[in-house]
């Protein structure tokens, strides 16, 4: 498996932020569990020597005291000179086995140690009693003392060093999470200025602050876009400009033609210059809009607006009708939300023969008018294609039916213009909504 399948598998994490985390996190802690292990292994080999030297000296000290006791004396003494760690016992003791190992050998030698090689000495484990030794050896009189010892556990931490310890780890998470977190975010920040990118629409930059990676990159996206948004106008104004010029070569051709002997040919020229001209007069329309067209926003009243398209439709015997009553006021562009209608009327009419108007609110306060036909609709997944400029369905929407692929087009682009979104649907049971919505 490669590097990329192993870091790709269900154990690691898939977000930046995740990654990041687990990697800090587990160097720190795993630098800070070897510092904590090195500092307790030390004090515990401190700790372990200071108390071995202890019980040696105060061992030996015993020995020596008894030793030079009267025997009758000695049974006094015996409590004063025992320490919490091991017991003094005139007699033989319990019986035990040689078998010692580990620490039990080191304690035997301490007590050799602490005896000075001069009395016959004999260290024995007590069977079944955890770590308890016995030490058998004969004072200078003969008698017997037995050294009961029950080695006591080093604690060379304190009690709450463990919970400072655990609340270190606790702020060291906190740290982690904080430093993953500052760096992250620009990426985050970024990420959402990207998805949320359109030139035609003049936003605020997106910040360049922060330590100068983040800078860097924010300003090179912030030249990007700048750079988009010159292409996108650049592009429009040739459309313009294209469209524009050719508008006196084809009234030229126009005249011509109409000089001209009828014959089939020049009813043929006269049709093809009036396709063309629609099609240069629907590009001027389009670069105008795609970066508004001047106008100032106004407060309409709705009813009379829908209802105005609707008779200038129906004067000229088109089926167009308004679906429920309408009511209330929006604040727009009047000819730019004009434009938009007649663009979804002409192409229900083109494509179904009739259309119809409806006007809802919504619980958030937005203004929904929508055009719907019963035509033979547009592909799901074509949809989103059919709203790009100079794009014909092969089926029908081509050249026959007087299309030039940017209606929709002009409309999206208005739409931006009066704060509004332009969306198209299927209708159940067929044909074709188009609707734009209005803040």
């Amino acid at each position: 498996m490669n590097e990329a399948g192993k870091f790709n598998s269900g154990w690691w994490p898939s977000t930046l932020r995740s990654r990041l985390f687990v990697i800090l996190f587990a160097g720190l802690a795993v630098a800070y569990g070897l510092s904590f292990s090195i500092l307790f292994a030390e004090r515990y080999m401190s700790a372990k020597a200071v108390m071995l030297g202890t019980f040696e000296s105060d061992l030996a000290t015993s020995i020596a005291v008894l030793d030079r006791l009267p025997a009758n004396e000695r049974a006094e003494w015996l409590d004063r000179l025992s320490r919490g760690s091991y017991r003094l016992v005139l007699g033989p003791g319990l019986p035990g086995v040689p078998d010692l190992s580990g620490r039990g050998s080191e304690i035997a030698d301490r007590i050799e140690e602490a005896a000075g090689y001069k009395f016959p000495l004999r260290v024995e484990a007590i069977p079944g009693d955890g770590k308890r030794l016995q030490g058998h050896l004969t004072l200078s009189d003969g008698s017997p003392l037995t050294i009961d010892v029950t080695p006591r556990g080093v604690m060379p931490l304190a009690e709450w060093l463990p919970y400072v310890f655990a609340a270190q780890m606790v702020l060291l998470i906190f740290c982690t999470w904080f430093a993953v977190r500052q760096a992250v975010r620009p990426l985050g920040d970024l990420a959402a200025a990207a998805d949320a990118l359109d030139p035609s629409k003049k936003g605020s930059p997106l910040n360049e602050g922060g330590p100068s990676e983040v800078a860097n990159a924010a300003r090179a996206f912030n030249a990007m876009r700048d750079r988009i948004a010159h292409y996108l106008e650049e592009r429009v104004q040739i459309l313009a400009a294209i469209s524009h010029d050719l508008q006196t070569p084809i009234t030229r051709m126009r005249l011509r033609a109409d000089m001209a002997d009828d014959s089939p040919e020049k009813d043929k020229l006269i049709s093809d210059l009036r396709e063309i001209g629609r099609l240069v007069q629907d590009g001027i329309a389009y670069a105008r809009s795609s970066h508004g067209n001047g106008e100032n926003t106004s407060r309409i009243d709705l009813a009379s607006f829908i209802d105005s398209i609707a008779y200038d439709y129906q004067d000229t015997g088109k089926a167009v009708t308004v679906a429920g009553i309408v009511h209330g006021t929006a604040v727009t562009k009047p000819h730019a939300l004009r434009r938009i209608l007649t663009n979804f009327i002409d192409n229900a009419l083109k494509f179904a023969g009739a259309a119809e108007i409806s006007v809802e609110r919504t619980g958030e306060g937005n203004i929904i008018i929508t055009v719907t036909d019963r035509g033979p609709g547009i592909p799901d997944d074509k949809l989103e294609a059919a709203m790009q400029p100079f794009y014909r369905l092969e089926t029908s929407r081509n050249r026959n039916t007087g299309g030039t692929g940017l209606g929709l087009a002009i409309a999206q682009q208005l739409a931006v213009s009066v704060g509004g979104a332009v969306r198209i649907y299927n209708r159940p049971g067929g044909g074709l909504a188009a609707e734009i919505s209005l803040p």
